[in-house]
């Protein structure tokens, strides 16, 4: 899968979920339940240990998933996400370093920003679709409305503080590629094993974005 592609699908789902993860068992069994509900996306972060091991999982095990590497802060975690078998790169803030590196893997790389300088500076990297982070903190739909209008080519993810009860108002946005959210797959959820529940948390959300879009 190009790319192009990679984002093409992030873009006909329009609903990534944020996943952490403890492990390769905790990461299949979460695919599962998300392709289950009607979502074969994943955004699996490396905020655990065990996240490398669930991508690399999900990657060999799950080929109908669309797995990507969420907290990827340093050029050599780049270079360990994408030899696991991650399709797209996530990060909280814009690092130059990882930029560069996931272009020269060929992987879509989505840099967080929350000012107009980061985004001028992504552009300047050859970046046009980015992730608006901690969208709810630096403003929610409005900041996202505010800063799209001075960039007519940025498509925007945004991520944080994202839920059911407002997944509306971002979808609504035309500079709105996808949004990214965590509620239908929160980590107590995980952690008590409770998979047809995030099926069925899922499956609801892939209906509001059918409403939204």
């Amino acid at each position: 899968m190009s790319p192009g592609d990679t984002l093409k699908t992030l873009e006909h789902h329009r609903l990534v979920p944020v996943v952490v993860v403890d492990g390769a068992e905790q990461g299949l069994r979460l695919a599962e339940a998300l392709v289950a509900g009607g979502l074969p996306v994943a955004e699996i972060t490396l905020r655990t240990a065990g996240g490398l091991d669930a991508i690399r999982a999900v990657a060999r095990d799950q080929a109908d998933v669309v797995v990507g590497a969420g907290t990827v802060v340093t050029a050599a975690q780049v270079d360990a996400v994408v030899d696991a078998g991650a399709r797209y790169i996530v990060s909280p803030g814009l690092s130059r370093s990882v930029v560069e590196r996931a272009q020269h893997h060929g992987v879509p790389v989505l840099p967080g920003v929350a000012t107009p300088t980061e985004i001028m500076a992504a552009l300047d990297l050859g970046v046009e679709t980015v992730k608006l982070f901690p969208a709810s903190v630096v403003g929610g739909p409005a900041a996202l409305k505010a800063l799209a209008a001075p960039f007519g080519t940025v498509r925007f993810v945004p991520t944080g503080g994202v839920s059911a009860a407002n997944l509306g108002e971002y979808l609504t946005l035309a500079p709105v590629l996808a949004v990214g959210g965590s509620w239908m797959v929160a980590k107590r959820l995980v952690d008590a094993g409770e998979w047809d529940q995030i099926t069925r948390l899922t499956a609801e959300a892939v209906d509001l974005v059918k409403e939204n879009s």
